[in-house]
């Protein structure tokens, strides 16, 4: 997950381009994400979103170094896990989203791919609050982000490296909101160059800066054009292990999306907005636990502070409230 998104229920009255629903992680971010961009190298795995972890993480990890498809885990290099999280708070619509949902998480590295992707089902346990909808209540039945990168490294037979930059990447990330209609649907391509940070320590570091393809957005004004860019660092650190066999990581990332023109002529929108996700991933060879902390500013590119261009589900006035917390926990099942 490292970018999952979060919309809101709005009043079908509101106006066209008012944008039900918005970025949601990347993460389960929206964690199982955030915890795939922390690693170049897929060692372990952001995004989103939710998490994946990647990098260097301890041997207890389903990604640790000589385990095969003939180990704990059905591949060698395909990692899996499916998540129940429980989201609150999360500010990438106009209206806060809290959110019980199911999440499929893959990634992994081979040859010159480095993968990562979730796949995740929209309030699947019927709970949420009243600005959420999903997969049996007429929302959307599925949100998907892949984070696909190619090593030219590899690719090109050549080291690239220099100075602290040891691998180059050309770098994608694709987000699609399977929503009913055009405007309750996202379809978003992130392109550009990526690269994994030697550190000299056992912090794992990658940097993406990506150009932004707009088609569907919930009916924003920027729909279908080439709007702006995103950068996004994605950082992982191992915190220990323990006698039980589990270990603990801490899976970071922060995206940056800036040079957009759809704050222009819309004061409840924005050109530029922040996230900054914090994963503490609690992990055995097969059970999982974690917990994130995500501070959003401007989320989902909406201007804090400023009234909301259309109701709410009940028909009322409200305030955007973009900046602040939002947290996500989650258990999940590696295989």
């Amino acid at each position: 997950m490292i970018e999952r998104l979060a919309w809101p229920r709005v009043d079908s009255a509101r106006p066209a381009d008012g944008g039900i629903r918005h970025s949601r992680l990347t993460l389960a971010a929206g964690v199982g994400a955030m915890l795939l961009a922390v690693s170049p190298a897929w060692a372990a795995d952001d995004q989103g979103d939710a998490p994946v972890i990647e990098q260097e993480t301890p041997d207890e990890g389903p990604t640790a170094e000589g385990q095969t498809a003939d180990g704990p885990y059905l591949s060698d290099w395909y990692h899996q896990n499916l998540t129940v999280i429980g989201s609150k708070n999360i500010r990438f619509g106009p209206q806060q989203v809290d959110d019980i949902y199911l999440e499929y998480e893959f990634f992994g590295r081979k040859g010159p791919l480095d993968l990562y992707g979730y796949i995740d089902f929209p309030k699947f346990f019927g709970v949420g609050n009243a600005a959420d909808s999903g997969i049996f209540d007429k929302g959307s039945p599925v949100f998907m982000e892949l984070e696909p990168r190619l090593s030219i490294d590899d690719m090109t037979g050549q080291d690239l490296s220099f100075g602290p930059f040891k691998e180059w990447f050309v770098a994608f990330d694709y987000i699609f909101d399977w929503g009913h209609t055009t405007e309750s649907r996202q379809n978003t391509l992130y392109a550009g160059l990526g690269t994994d940070i030697d550190t000299g320590s056992p912090l794992g570091l990658s940097f993406n800066l990506y150009k932004r393809r707009q088609w569907e957005n919930y009916g924003a004004a920027n729909e279908h054009s080439w709007d702006g860019y995103r950068a996004q660092l994605n950082y992982s650190y191992p915190l220990g292990s323990f006698d039980n066999g589990a270990s603990l990581v801490y899976v970071g990332f922060t995206n940056h999306d800036f040079g957009s023109d759809l704050g222009d002529n819309d004061p409840t929108r924005t050109n530029e907005s922040t996230v900054a996700t914090n994963v503490l991933l609690y992990q055995f060879t097969h059970l999982r636990f974690m917990a994130v902390a995500r501070y959003f500013h401007n989320g989902g590119q909406w201007n804090d502070g400023e009234m909301a261009p259309f109701p709410n589900s009940h028909g009322d006035s409200f305030g955007l409230r973009s900046t602040g917390w939002g947290y996500y926990f989650g258990v999940g099942w590696q295989f």
